[in-house]
């Protein structure tokens, strides 16, 4: 990446001339721009020194999501780890990548980027859907820089997948997309699109906190005006269905069986994306594994019920710290 690209893309982050200004409160955490091997990442972690001398963690969302579907999870493990965020290459505020890689192993090599560029690692590893699949990938490959993975309806091949997660891996089709871009831009359309998501990924979408329901709007219909927005979804959603029909040792579930951390798995049973099923495998694949279910949480768990998970994690890392 050129000095001239790290600059207009370093601009635009922080004038909002990518879409609009991070609405995101400056007084409880701050974002920043990493440079990494090909690519530039915004991270989001606590303003306050507090956490100084704490365990480091690291989250990754899942597609379509951004940093900000973490938020509710770091809150409830402030004085618990370090807790940063990150926006995959493309997503949240984070331009796309140069190589125009999106892939799973692309995106595990911008985390990897990030750790290393950070010097952070080893790291609790925290992953929810395609960041979760990240996650594995990461923890089997570069052991050294995980020292727990706590996986959120990780996006692990499920054949076949239950109907209700077909639409998203229609993104992977030919055609599709371009059908998505008549979508009109008016008002009450972004709010119908984005009640259309959050129903996809919540248990129960009645119950989301208005500010929340408002903050996905505004991300909806900044995303629109995003040139590369759909262009990085359909990319992630191929990466995704791509990492499903790789065989060897590149397969997702023998990664997992080679992972040596231990493992929390959070699962819903409202969950339309992921289905419930494949916690008995996920649990059977990993060395170290142990099991949360949600029976009221969808796919976003830990935006859902994070008190429930925050009280998973701190147990899960009171047996790792000993």
């Amino acid at each position: 990446m050129s000095t001239e690209q790290r600059e207009r893309a370093g601009a635009q982050r922080w004038s909002g001339g990518d879409g609009g200004a991070d609405p995101r409160p400056a007084d409880r955490w701050a974002t920043r721009t990493v440079e990494v091997p090909g690519a530039l990442l915004s991270v989001t972690g606590p303003t306050a020194d507090a956490s100084a001398g704490l365990p480091e963690a690291l989250f990754v969302h899942g597609l379509g999501g951004s940093s900000d579907n973490w938020t509710e999870l770091m809150d409830e493990l402030v004085g618990v780890v370090r807790g940063e965020a990150l926006d995959l290459p493309g997503f949240g505020w984070s331009p796309p990548p140069v190589d125009g890689n999106l892939s799973v192993s692309g995106h595990m090599r911008a985390v990897i980027g990030y750790l290393e560029a950070s010097r952070r690692g080893p790291v609790h590893l925290f992953g929810n859907s395609l960041g979760g699949a990240v996650a594995v990938r990461l923890a089997a490959l570069r052991p050294d820089l995980v020292l727990s993975l706590t996986l959120i309806s990780p996006a692990l091949p499920e054949l076949p997948p239950q109907h209700t997660a077909l639409p998203t891996a229609a993104l992977a089709v030919p055609g599709v997309p371009r059908l998505l871009r008549r979508i009109p831009a008016d008002g009450r359309s972004v709010e119908q699109a984005t009640d259309g998501l959050l129903d996809l990924v919540y248990g129960n979408a009645r119950e989301i906190p208005v500010e929340r329901r408002e903050s996905a709007v505004a991300e909806y219909r900044r995303r629109l005006g995003l040139p590369y927005a759909m262009q990085v979804l359909v990319g992630s959603a191929r990466g995704i269905v791509s990492a499903y029909t790789e065989r060897g040792d590149q397969a997702l579930w023998r990664q997992a069986r080679r992972v040596e951390a231990p493992v929390l798995l959070v699962y819903g049973l409202r969950d339309k994306l992921v289905s419930y099923r494949s916690a008995a495998r996920a649990c059977a694949a990993f060395q170290d594994a142990r099991l949360l279910v949600l029976p009221e949480s969808g796919h976003v768990a830990m935006m859902e019920h994070p008190a429930q998970v925050g009280r998973a994690v701190r147990e899960l890392l009171r047996e790792v710290t000993g």
